[in-house]
């Protein structure tokens, strides 16, 4: 358990650590909120969009799904009649990646300034719509989004740190579409020689396989997890963890964040605060005592899933 705590106190960032608890603000959303966005029958673009809502209010979900709705048509009426589901895609792809009318000859790429997504501002959806530059959370969600309003089946999978698309042809056979890359036929094997991954984690699921509905909405509402640790509000990323993680008990990438919202409690109420054991209030105490115990069992679940701290580094 203790290298597990180390591994928390190397994540967390300065302002995690110099925050105290009269200084964190939360910045999270009520769970009921977070919860709502499980109700079967919500759109998932409709779910992308008051997630970054609730992490920024100038976000206009009612704008943004106008114009997915518009780009669908836009790619329907480009569509021949009776079109297979292969001309479908085809015909999607051409519309998102090649320059044309259809686009204003203005197609959306891959942004090589932050191809991860880790500036807060990129993950949002209308940013990916307003730019044209996306990364490796918003492009295959843009995508998924409007190749569901075509009919296309497709679901979002993860490799480690990364978002793709599992598609399912009219034949039934399933294949890998990675949407940084053209949209592109990408094989299993090519992520795992790419992006380091154990053998457990791709037999537990926890990579390379397609996500259910509930597993989609708790990955895509993990970044109002990421957004209330940034802000080192951690109460917040904990409630909203538990939420998610009801719904989807094998993100194993949240149970690790989940150990970091526990270690950054530990920090906040107690580095640099106490000298001695005996100098922490006994209330202190047992509560640092049961984060303490939280932490080194998220991790722990975490790695009995095979994740590591590790994955996805490149190969």
């Amino acid at each position: 358990m203790r290298r597990l705590f180390i591994l928390v106190v190397v994540a967390l960032t300065a302002l995690h650590l110099c925050r105290s608890a009269s200084q964190a603000n939360s910045v999270g959303p009520p769970v009921t909120d977070v919860e709502a966005l499980f109700m079967p029958e919500r759109d998932l673009a409709d779910i992308k969009l008051t997630v970054d809502h609730m992490i920024d209010a100038s976000v206009s979900i009612e704008a943004s799904i106008g114009q997915i709705d518009r780009m669908a048509a836009d790619v329907r009426a480009m569509l021949p009649d009776n079109a297979t589901g292969a001309e479908t895609l085809a015909t999607l792809l051409r519309y998102l990646y090649e320059p044309g009318d259809w686009n204003g000859g203005s197609a959306f790429s891959y942004d090589q300034t932050d191809p991860l997504g880790t500036r807060p501002i990129n993950r949002r959806l209308s940013t990916y719509l307003e730019t044209r530059r996306g990364n490796c959370i918003t492009m295959p969600m843009l995508m998924m989004f409007l190749g569901k309003r075509l009919g296309l089946n497709m679901t979002l999978a993860q490799a480690p740190l990364h978002v793709f698309i599992k598609y399912t042809d009219d034949d039934g056979k399933t294949w890998n579409l990675e949407a940084t890359s053209g949209g592109g036929f990408t094989r299993d094997l090519w992520y795992r020689q790419k992006l380091q991954m154990s053998d457990e984690a791709v037999a537990n699921g926890v990579y390379l396989t397609p996500l259910s509905h509930d597993e989609e909405v708790a990955l895509i509402a993990s970044t109002l997890v990421e957004h209330a640790l940034e802000k080192g509000d951690f109460e917040s990323a904990i409630a909203i963890c538990e939420v998610l993680l009801s719904h989807y008990p094998n993100f194993a990438y949240l149970l690790a964040k989940l150990g970091n919202a526990y270690g950054g409690l530990l920090q906040r109420e107690l580095a640099g605060k106490y000298n001695r054991m005996q100098d922490i209030p006994t209330a202190l105490r047992a509560k640092a005592d049961e984060w303490y115990r939280l932490n080194g069992e998220a991790f722990a679940k975490a790695e009995a899933l095979g994740w590591r701290p590790e994955d996805g580094q490149f190969q």
